[in-house]
């Protein structure tokens, strides 16, 4: 089933209990494996998806949660275009059913991903973060294989509007996985996403 795309205001489920894991030695909590096709996260809220035709631009994509190797992976794709003063496709999970959600006890995110030729990222929004363009941003390298990816909160970098802060991790807002640039075939597949913390 395909993440249902963003018209207007998100519609957000009521958050759930987040189960723990760990990635190596670093123990953690999931924001979502992806089980439920429907888009409905662990954490209880939903996944949605959009592209800079809501403010214009060009860029096409298809979402959703699909099956592969025996469990659900979150796949992007699509043709990311310059047109138009555009360039991104984009699907968000908001962290919290209303208001913020406080990750101060963790270092950063982590996720189990692979992607294609691009520019890939993991974009944070916290309670500073009004407009639409007002954002954090950490790089994605992955490549053809499934690779553990850990961003740390401290390594994010605003958009500019934000000016040199890193996001407040006791409020945070949203999670988005994004593919911008000028990309014809630009494809990312996500196994999972969580919250991780290194214990002294």
């Amino acid at each position: 089933m395909q993440i249902r795309k963003r018209v207007a205001a998100f519609a957000l489920a009521v958050a759930i209990g987040t189960p723990a894991f760990a990635v190596g030695p670093f123990p953690g909590t999931v924001i979502d494996d992806f089980r439920d096709p429907s888009g409905l996260a662990v954490i209880g809220t939903r996944w949605e998806s959009f592209t800079d035709r809501v403010m214009g631009g060009r860029s096409d994509m298809s979402a959703g949660i699909v099956p592969n190797d025996g469990r659900n992976v979150l796949r992007m794709s699509g043709r990311v275009s310059l047109e138009n003063n555009g360039g991104f496709i984009q699907v968000r999970l908001p962290l919290a059913a209303n208001g913020s959600f406080d990750a101060a006890g963790y270092d950063g995110i982590v996720l189990e991903v692979r992607a294609g030729a691009g520019e890939y990222f993991i974009h944070l929004r916290d309670d500073r973060s009004r407009l639409p363009w007002a954002y954090y941003r950490h790089p994605v390298a992955a490549g053809d294989e499934w690779t553990i990816v850990r961003l740390p909160f401290a390594a994010f970098e605003s958009d500019g509007m934000l000016g040199s802060r890193a996001p407040n991790s006791r409020r945070l807002r949203s999670i988005a996985v994004v593919a911008t640039g000028d990309n014809p075939a630009a494809l990312i597949e996500v196994r999972s996403i969580a919250l991780y913390r290194i214990d002294s």
